[in-house]
């Protein structure tokens, strides 16, 4: 009797850990290898942020630690005026006290004009720098969603609380056509490696094709450099990244957000990861699903992008979505899972 309990079980582990890969109808890559988060769920839901800021959604996170005792969360609160990065701080990553909008609208003829959010921080020793998105072209009212070109824009402050100083005399670097960046150049991760600043931006071009590619600076107060390929295959149709470096096996691990298709259309269906050894070498079969219908709590289908970091001996991975079967840009909240560290590649 045992031993065939024993089987049962074993049977029963194996099928609810298989993976049946998604297959896309334009063959975009699959990830055949899983990593899987424990999900705890929705910890910031929208709608209630000050002066209804974020009245038709909360998403797009950007997690970061101010200091000992406090995170900061950046995200794109949907409100009646656009999208605009909003700060929340919380002391224990589940409960959020929100705090409004840190970046505004630019002038009509700005870059910014329709929308200025996604703020990706650096904290140098001195002062605090955010890259962020802007664009002057956006969805009617009242979604007004964002739209191409993507452009990486900067602010700095003195405090990670803000606020915010934007800095439209500096031009990270810019869309470029004919090239695997023509739409976008949003803003990413940043690592320093050396007396130099790597970052990891997204990357599309007018066929909507994404990936990551690197920029490469001396100066955050000046302009980047862009490398001639991107460390993945645009076909991988990933976007936007959030790094841990794992200590324990000195690697590298990029999350991002996979964007799916099928009969609905394109959308995020995933946190994808990827890892390895080098900053500057990429192989795009390494890379296993985080977060996703199957192990997500309250979303089937639809998952946005990620945010790390590091916590009680735990990696955070914050994510947004609409919940239920919903892929919608709209009417997302904030999410949370864990992956116990150290971090070990998938096998």
């Amino acid at each position: 009797m045992s031993q065939r309990i024993a089987l049962t079980s074993i049977i029963l582990f194996l099928i609810l850990h298989s993976v049946k890969p998604q297959n896309y109808s334009d063959s975009r890559p699959v990830a055949k290898l899983r990593m899987d988060a424990k999900d705890i769920g929705i910890v910031m839901r929208y709608g209630d942020g000050p002066d209804s800021c974020d009245i038709f959604g909360a998403r797009d996170v950007w997690v970061f630690k101010a200091n000992d005792s406090t995170l900061c969360m950046h995200y794109d609160a949907a409100g009646p005026k656009g999208w605009l990065a909003s700060l929340a701080t919380s002391k224990d990553l589940i409960h959020w006290e929100k705090k409004g909008p840190i970046l505004q609208l630019g002038n009509q003829n700005e870059p910014d004009s329709k929308s200025a959010s996604y703020g990706t921080t650096y904290y140098d020793g001195k002062k605090w720098h955010m890259f962020y998105l802007g664009t002057s072209n956006v969805t009617p009212a009242p979604d007004f969603i964002p739209s191409f070109p993507y452009l990486n824009m900067k602010a700095e402050s003195n405090y990670p609380f803000g606020p915010w100083t934007k800095r439209p005399d500096i031009i990270p670097f810019r869309p470029k056509e004919n090239t695997f960046y023509s739409s976008t150049s949003s803003p990413g991760f940043i690592v320093k490696s050396k007396n130099k600043y790597l970052m990891f931006f997204s990357a599309a071009d007018y066929t909507i094709k994404r990936t990551i590619c690197v920029a490469r600076t001396k100066d955050l107060d000046g302009s980047w450099k862009i490398d001639p390929l991107p460390i993945f295959p645009p076909e991988e149709q990933v976007e936007n990244s959030s790094m841990y470096y794992e200590t324990a096996n000195k690697t590298w691990f990029l999350f991002t957000n996979h964007i799916g298709l099928d009969k609905d259309g394109e959308y995020t269906d995933a946190v994808w990861v990827y890892w390895s050894k080098h900053l500057n070498k990429w192989n795009p079969q390494h890379k296993a699903i985080v977060i996703d219908g199957q192990n997500c709590k309250w979303s089937r289908r639809c998952i946005g992008l990620p945010s790390v970091v590091s916590y009680k001996n735990r990696l955070a991975v914050f994510y947004d979505a609409p919940g239920g079967d919903s892929v919608s840009h709209m009417r997302r909240s904030i999410g949370l899972a864990w992956l116990k560290l150290p971090l070990v590649p998938p096998k």
